[in-house]
């Protein structure tokens, strides 16, 4: 068997950055080459697999025991936040980690002063970035993780389990994941995403979650003759953003506290252009601050003159109502973790994942451990040992269902 190092540094060094500006699907035609490795991969294992037009790879390990076994599937993104370049990916790796400091390059480091979680891993092996990149652990770790387990149930026959389904998808960054996938010809009963943080996550609760976009029409007037005629559109757009709820911002929230994010601007005096995302684990909260917004343009509309207009647009809801009927992937994943000698955190995900929307397509589906930490950053890395045992709990959960 490949070590799960090696397949993981072999996945992170394609650039598989999606692009949310992009109309195709999937949204980058790079993400496909790796998809199609993958697929490969599957195949080279005797596990008969395929990449469809969308850009999903689907494969499938049939039972090798009798009974009533529900199908499992095990879900991971190939895509890389557009937040920080993924292009030639420089990764360190730490060997027995001994504490402190770990710099990057001269003038970036991970310090434990601002990640103190670094204390948790001494004696481990650390896989970091160089500081120019993200890492791509999130979520390559959880594609090398179900690509582990798959080769270790094709190579131990001895392994009891039921119907087995693997999924690779695009685009999860950028909120269209799952926008194709098809849920009856992937042909699992349950399902877990690999693509949780630091080892023992598991999360079952998202965040509901909108988009806001608001437009000004500002009235241009020199400056020198504007009086009781101008209308800046960049102070109109900061004078809307000052009235929304400071304690609401993400700077200023946790677990179940949801947030107004101010994610874009872009403003001159004639018009002016800013997004918002809205978050919030409790269905009433998430509509009330919906409505703040509407009511800050609506005032804004009232003092200026119908100037603002706003795009509200709903992106995701909490799976939690989908899958507390069938707690059990629940219960089987912390019994898995247990197994493995980890301490299950049970969580809200302060974030959306594949999951949600899956879990509202008919395919339960939580969100386990990929084992990374700083995702979408510069600072990312994750611990070898972590990744080797969310393996370790993907062939548990399977073991468990199969009994």
């Amino acid at each position: 068997m490949e070590a799960i190092l090696d397949k993981f540094l072999r996945y992170i060094s394609y650039d598989t950055m999606s692009d949310e500006a992009s109309e195709s699907q999937p949204s980058s035609a790079k993400q496909l080459v790796l998809l199609r490795q993958l697929c490969d991969e599957l195949n080279a294992m005797g596990i008969k697999a395929e990449l469809d037009k969308d850009g999903y790879v689907m494969g499938s390990i049939p039972a090798n025991t009798g009974g009533d076994i529900p199908k499992l599937g095990f879900i991971a993104h190939v895509d890389t936040s557009p937040d920080a370049s993924g292009c030639d990916i420089k990764p360190q790796i730490i060997s027995s980690y001994a504490g402190g400091d770990i710099a990057l390059n001269p003038e970036k480091a991970l310090k434990v002063s601002e990640f103190p979680e670094l204390k948790d891993y001494v004696g481990q092996t650390i896989i970091t970035t160089d500081g120019t990149t993200l890492l791509g652990a999130d979520d390559k770790a959880g594609v090398a993780e179900i690509m582990c387990a798959a080769e270790y149930i094709m190579n131990h026959p001895e392994f009891k389990h039921g119907e087995i389904k693997i999924g690779f998808t695009p685009d999860e960054e950028i909120g269209r994941g799952v926008v194709a996938f098809d849920v009856e010809k992937f042909g699992a009963d349950f399902a877990y995403t690999m693509d949780g943080g630091a080892i023992g996550e598991l999360e079952y609760e998202n965040f509901n979650a909108a988009s806001a976009k608001i437009h000004i029409a500002g009235r241009n007037i020199h400056p020198g003759y504007a009086k009781n005629k101008m209308i800046n559109a960049s102070l109109v757009a900061m004078e809307l953003n000052a009235m929304l709820p400071v304690q609401m911002r993400p700077e200023f929230t946790e677990g179940y506290e949801g947030f107004i994010h101010l994610i874009s601007f872009k403003g001159v005096v004639e018009e002016a252009d800013f997004a918002y995302i809205i978050r919030d684990h409790d269905k009433a909260r998430f509509e009330e601050k919906k409505q703040i917004v509407a009511d800050c343009v609506e005032f804004i509309n009232k003092k200026y003159g119908n100037v603002a207009t706003a795009e509200i647009k709903d992106q995701y809801r909490n799976m939690r109502e989908m899958v507390e009927p069938h707690f059990h992937v629940v219960e089987n994943a912390v019994k898995a973790m247990e197994m493995a000698g980890i301490k299950p955190k049970i969580q809200p995900i302060r974030g959306g994942t594949d999951g949600a929307n899956l879990s509202f397509m008919g395919l339960p589906c939580p969100n386990i451990f990929a084992g990374g930490h700083n995702f979408h950053g510069k600072l990312e890395f994750v611990p070898l040992e972590s990744m080797e045992k969310s393996t370790e709990v993907i062939l548990n959960i399977i073991g468990i269902y199969a009994k």
